[in-house]
């Protein structure tokens, strides 16, 4: 990787609002996920990604989500389960075009149900776009 791609790569990761410090699980992981995008988070956070099994207390979570993999409402329940309290979940997925993409209404419908929804999206890759989802304020 040249110093363009990981200068790219940090501002990604400062456009999720991650920094030093942080704790970040991620749910989701295959192959075919944004081996770059990781490696820069975790540069930024200073740690390894916690796995699914992890049970600490996250600052961010993480999910790799495509077309097909089962129930998203589920999976942002799942994701919330030891997400700190203002914490946010970054639903990542892939590109229109993409295979495996999701529409933005499925995640527009499957957020309230979860508790959360949706205020922003971003390109975090040339393959995967980034959805910004909040806990609702009760």
């Amino acid at each position: 990787m040249g110093e363009t791609d990981t200068a790219a790569d940090s501002n990604v990761a400062e456009r999720l609002g991650i920094k030093q410090g942080d704790l970040i699980q991620e749910f989701g992981y295959d192959e075919d996920v944004d081996f770059d995008l990781r490696d820069a988070i975790e540069e930024a956070v200073g740690s390894d990604l916690l796995d699914e099994e992890d049970h600490d207390v996250a600052d961010a979570v993480i999910v790799w989500w495509r077309e097909g993999d089962g129930d998203l409402v589920d999976m942002l329940m799942d994701a919330q389960t030891t997400l700190n309290e203002p914490g946010l979940v970054w639903l990542l997925t892939p590109k229109q075009g993409r295979a495996g993409h999701v529409r933005p209404v499925e995640i527009q419908e499957a957020a309230p149900p979860a508790g959360l929804h949706s205020t922003s999206s971003v390109g975090v890759s040339k393959d995967w776009s980034a959805t910004r989802l909040v806990r609702k304020k009760q």
